[in-house]
């Protein structure tokens, strides 16, 4: 017979789940060329924002040497070699350069809340205040027809050009009628499908936008669905989570300044630099995991010790994000640090079959990965072949294996 355990160990201890990076010196010099046209390119438009990147960050006590630092960190997570920190230097410069439309639909605010309430921001949120951020339902002076004729006037002036940012679901229910925007009453799926026309991209920031978040859970009264669900012909991009981590939204659109085009995708559209890796491969609490030390319940001596949380509901070994790496509230922390499991909140469904607290083991539902240790393309969401229950499983046989070293100490 086999032995379970290390059956179960070899399955989940295969190298790390991160994208492949390494693409050869002919394709980083290639693209490091091509990054350079288009940044001169950029550089003799005139901006569209009489704003200084280096002033703004000055004024807010970031000093040339964290923002290099920063320059650096953000060329990796962007999956890039360092020979180009320069030019990612030179394109944060130039955001000024790209016209944004921000549009909000059915949605809670809280991706631009997350921008706002930055109580010390860090150089991702400053360079919101670098770029040129054409209309905004939310933080712009104007209301009605006023509003509405400087949307209009953006989308005609940058016709092709700007970068449309959307946030919240679209409801299509009742004829799209469960919302309506504007003077119009024009409903928000016509209201997308409008704007999305003449735009460069869409990025879908947030789960709402991107899979229908809160909004599309059962029963889904207003039938809400995300951008990709509706948008055609155009490149969507998808930045999940609840909210999305501004960090991830600049590494798109330093991305789109870099190249002139959008990140690469997985298959559920979301930039892989940021949903390339799992939750579970780079938690804090991994060792726990694997050492089969859990939380039980709420308030006992794991959770006191900071145990692996997976038993009382945490849902990292299936949900992909960064946001272990980057984390929330000014790189201060995020949930799992602050004690609370993952709930997959960038993720299709997630409301759904995410969140509650008890592990995927005890539901039937597959989570949508090959193993602990998959990207979520290496088996495409259609060919599932490690249930949940085989994490419960990991789970135990990590458990006994722990047990055993323990007796075998004792002895």
């Amino acid at each position: 017979m086999i032995d379970s355990t290390q059956m179960v160990k070899k399955i989940f201890t295969q190298k790390s789940g991160r994208v492949e990076t390494n693409k050869g010196e002919e394709y980083y010099n290639s693209l490091f060329e091509k990054a350079k046209s288009r940044l001169k390119s950029l550089r003799v438009q005139p901006a569209l924002r009489d704003v200084d990147i280096m002033d703004v960050l000055e004024t807010e006590g970031v000093n040339r040497r964290d923002f290099m630092k920063w320059v650096s960190a953000t060329t990796a997570t962007l999956m890039l070699p360092p020979m180009f920190a320069p030019l990612v230097a030179e394109a944060t410069e130039l955001m000024n350069r790209v016209p944004v439309i921000w549009i909000e639909l059915q949605d809670c605010a809280g991706n631009t809340e997350a921008l706002l309430r930055s109580s010390a921001p860090t150089v991702d949120d400053l360079l919101f205040d670098v770029l040129s951020l054409e209309f905004h339902h939310a933080l712009m002076a104007c209301a009605g027809h006023d509003a509405e004729h400087q949307l209009d006037e953006a989308m005609e002036h940058f016709k092709d050009k700007y970068l449309l940012f959307v946030e919240g679901s679209i409801p299509t229910g009742m004829n799209g009628n469960y919302g309506t925007i504007g003077p119009a009453g024009e409903t928000f799926q016509e209201h997308l499908m409008r704007l999305s026309k003449d735009a460069a991209a869409i990025v879908a920031v947030g789960t709402c936008a991107t899979f229908g978040g809160v909004p599309a859970a059962a029963p889904n009264p207003t039938k809400a669905v995300g951008v990709m669900d509706l948008v055609r012909g155009k490149p969507v991009v998808n930045i999940p989570a609840c909210p999305a981590n501004p960090a991830n939204m600049v590494g798109v659109v330093l991305h789109y300044v870099l190249t002139g085009q959008i990140p690469e995708l997985d298959s559920l559209l979301r930039p892989k630099f940021a949903f390339g890796y799992r939750i579970h491969d780079n938690c804090e609490r991994r060792a726990h995991f694997d050492a089969g030390e859990f939380v039980e319940e709420w308030g006992d001596e794991g959770a006191k010790n900071n145990w692996c949380l997976y038993k009382v509901g945490c849902k990292g070994p299936m949900t992909f994000n960064n946001c272990s790496i980057i984390r929330y509230n000014e790189g201060t922390n995020w949930p799992i640090g602050a004690g609370h499991g993952c709930i997959g909140c960038s993720e299709p469904d997630f409301w759904d079959k995410y969140a509650y607290q008890r592990p995927m083991a005890n539901a039937n539902i597959k989570p949508p990965t090959g193993g602990v240790e998959r990207t979520v393309d290496e088996f495409g969401l259609g060919l599932l072949t490690a249930t949940a229950i085989g994490i419960g499983v990991h789970a135990v046989a990590s458990v006994v294996a722990n047990k055993k070293s323990k007796e075998e100490e004792e002895k």
